[in-house]
């Protein structure tokens, strides 16, 4: 219990490490103490950050700003809605960005309107119109 692999970056060997593991019980144990020992402290702030999406999820809203606001976002929505093709895969081939920053970019649309829903394939449907011809 508590030994683990690790692999850090640039290294392609993993390295064998050891922590302290701690079940669910002891955890909800210390939860239980630390709610009878002191008064709720809550950071309104935070909980003012966060807003509720219509998938029951949250969301903070400087990360919905972020990618809004992410250079490549505005190529993304207009290569998604051009060549009517929204998936994670076809936005990291087009922009040459990795998993992350296309699956982020791909969920910001999602919650804009621009695509659906991911269904079995990973595939979204647009639902944005395509861009108007000048």
């Amino acid at each position: 219990n508590g030994d683990m692999l690790f692999m850090p970056s640039g290294i392609n060997i993993p390295m064998r490490a050891h922590g302290a593991f701690v079940d669910d019980h002891e955890v909800h144990h210390v939860v239980e103490f630390l709610k009878k020992t002191g008064p709720t402290n809550y950071l309104i702030e935070i909980m003012q950050e966060y807003s509720e999406t219509n998938e029951g999820s949250f969301v903070t809203g400087q990360d919905a700003v972020d990618s809004e606001m992410d250079d490549l976002y505005d190529q993304a929505v207009a290569f998604v809605t051009e060549s009517r093709k929204a998936s994670i895969s076809s936005v990291q081939r087009r922009l040459k960005v990795g998993y992350n920053r296309a699956a982020s970019m791909i969920e910001a649309m999602e919650m804009a309107g621009v695509v659906s829903p991911a269904e079995g394939s990973g595939m979204r449907q647009v639902l944005a119109p395509p861009p108007m011809q000048d």
